[in-house]
């Protein structure tokens, strides 16, 4: 099969998953039902925009959200902007936001363009979606957020849309420990 024909397979299941997993508005664990273990989150490496390698290691310390999104991906899109709000006001206090796609480079890029984003947004690939059924995205959908608090420990998980005033909540419980 060629390679544009099997990421054109890909991209509709991907498309697939993220709806159902929208429609049926499934929410992941919360932070009570999360296990305080800490998860290899430190260990992914993947490219930047201009392909360059950036490891989530490097924000370790921080409190972390890790956003699993798409540019086709419209609940995807519609939480960005309260993301980058939220980046903006919690930056200071150790928290650090980072977006990762199963796009191309260019086509985030292009997406950047209409709608502006403050935090990194790193490129992705289908065993990463696969990787974040480890952290509770067991339908691999998208979009998918992960909090990690300052130690690692994943403390919560959201798949679906998330609120900005619900994540602003659990940030500022967490900045506050």
């Amino acid at each position: 099969m060629k390679r544009s024909h099997l990421w054109l397979v890909l991209g509709g299941l991907a498309l697939l998953a993220a709806l159902a997993g929208y429609q049926l508005g499934v929410v992941g664990k919360s932070a009570e039902t999360v296990t305080a273990t800490a998860l290899p989150i430190y260990e992914l490496v993947l490219a930047d925009l201009k392909g360059q390698s950036q490891g989530l290691g490097q924000w370790r310390g921080k409190v972390l959200i890790v956003n699993y999104w798409a540019t086709w991906c419209l609940p995807c899109r519609e939480e960005m902007p309260g993301f980058s709000r939220l980046q903006d006001k919690y930056r200071d206090k150790g928290v650090q936001f980072v977006g990762i796609s199963i796009d191309t480079a260019d086509k985030i890029v292009e997406f950047q363009k209409t709608t502006p984003v403050t935090y990194p947004l790193l490129i992705g690939d289908m065993t990463v979606m696969e990787n974040s059924a480890k952290l509770g995205n067991s339908r691999q959908a998208l979009p998918f957020t992960a909090v990690f608090d300052r130690e690692g420990r994943l403390v919560a998980t959201k798949l679906g849309r998330l609120s900005e005033p619900e994540l602003d909540r659990q940030l500022a419980e967490l900045v506050s420990r």
